[in-house]
């Protein structure tokens, strides 16, 4: 598929018309820092419309982008981020939780990013389990792909495989969008 347009519609906190919408919703989710603004720029081919920042935790609100005028990629704040208040990442985490199992949003589609510099951790394999729990379609993305060595591929291949079992782990980079399109071909199958 061809992205032709994309575009900011608005950032929510809480209930909003936009979540009763009919159009399928993409949620990406992962953990603060692991480039989640930076992998939707780069599967859109655009530069700046999401909003990424060299300090991780920026995202307070769950994001909707409108992508061919047909259905929305959503940003969802990071999680487990140790240097915000507990407050603030307890406040994230609920937001997170409620767009997943409370909101009766129009989800289609998760799409989990793991930093394959330093595997699943903790908060993320809480998030895997939460998926499962709700029975979230979801594709795991390991992203910063391009910084991992053959030797350090082919060990976290065997950790993702090993805390995924039967599910495709798809090791990509935001930086050089190296197999763009076959990832895109991924999250958008069977949702648009």
């Amino acid at each position: 598929m061809i992205i032709k347009s994309a575009q900011f519609i608005k950032g929510i906190i809480g209930t909003d018309p936009i979540l009763q919408e009919k159009f399928s919703q993409i949620a990406f989710v992962g953990r603060s820092n692991v480039g989640k603004s930076s992998m939707i720029n780069s599967l859109l081919g655009l530069r700046n419309l999401v909003k990424s920042s060299s300090t991780p935790g920026r995202t307070k609100e769950i994001n909707f982008f409108w992508i061919n005028e047909s259905f929305y990629f959503v940003d969802l704040p990071g999680y487990g981020y140790a240097k915000i208040s507990a407050n603030q990442a307890e406040k994230m985490r609920k937001m997170i939780i409620w767009y997943l199992q409370y909101a009766a949003a129009n989800i289609g589609k998760i799409v989990l990013i793991i930093d394959a510099n330093v595997g699943p951790k903790k908060f993320d394999l809480e998030m895997r389990d939460l998926l499962e729990e709700y029975k979230h379609v979801y594709l795991v993305v390991a992203n910063k792909a391009d910084k991992l060595t053959q030797k350090d591929a082919a060990r976290m291949s065997q950790e993702m495989a090993e805390k995924f079992p039967n599910r495709e782990v798809f090791f990509y980079s935001s930086k050089t969008s190296r197999k763009k399109d076959e990832l895109l071909k991924k999250i958008l199958e069977d949702q648009v």
